[in-house]
């Protein structure tokens, strides 16, 4: 009997992964660790930036109607999620990057950008890059505490991890309810996740490119 596949993020994600696990003949076990909430945030001349970098979905779906004054910069988008919810408001995608956000924003500086504005959540990571010269966090993903029922309902399951953390938010929930690691096999998005997981678990694997598709697909194989 394959293992029960964990899913771990915030909506709206988390039922795209639901579905796309549902669709597979796999069982999926919702136990959401963080709850996304938007954040105000200042007024940006676009006339100060050459590109606009957005490494989630998230920050397109919080960073409300002001988003817009930036229609004028090209978008450096990771994944293929954020890049249709970019261009689904009229932004300018011109690059979207599948291997992470050092990959797309090494890429951008190589292309000749040095004045990036990245928006995305509060826990930003890899803000110091030479082609990004502002970050300004969109959104926050707010950690919840799922019941001692719920968290118990992990072992034995896959659990899928979307960014680093996450990993640390599971890791810190199952010490809380008392549930060893190599109870759990877990699946993350990127090397990254996969390293702030850290040790302990019955099976860890990484994507093969940080999309939510391929980390199903990774799951699966863990669930066998």
């Amino acid at each position: 009997m394959s293992r029960p596949l964990a899913v771990l993020r915030p909506e709206p994600g988390a039922s795209a992964t639901v579905e796309r696990i549902t669709a597979a003949g796999y069982q999926p076990l919702r136990t959401p660790l963080f709850h996304v909430e938007q954040r105000g945030w200042p007024l940006v001349a676009a006339s100060d930036h050459d590109a606009l970098v957005l490494t989630s979905a998230n920050t397109v779906r919080h960073a409300g109607p002001q988003l817009a004054e930036l229609a004028m910069l090209p978008v450096w988008a990771v994944g293929e999620a954020t890049a249709r919810a970019a261009a689904g408001i009229g932004l300018s995608v011109v690059r979207v990057g599948t291997e992470g956000a050092k990959t797309l924003l090494d890429t951008a500086w190589a292309a000749g950008v040095r004045r990036a504005l990245w928006l995305g959540g509060e826990s930003l990571r890899l803000s110091e890059h030479p082609a990004v010269s502002r970050t300004i966090a969109v959104y926050a993903s707010t950690p919840l505490a799922p019941s001692l029922d719920a968290v118990r309902r992990l072992a034995g399951s896959v659990a899928l991890v979307h960014s680093p953390r996450a990993a640390e938010r599971l890791r810190h929930v199952l010490a809380e309810a008392g549930v060893a690691l190599s109870t759990l096999r877990l699946v993350a998005i990127s090397p990254a996740a996969a390293e702030a997981a850290g040790d302990g678990w019955d099976a860890v694997a990484v994507a093969s490119v940080p999309t939510d598709p391929a980390l199903v697909t990774a799951a699966i194989r863990l669930a066998d």
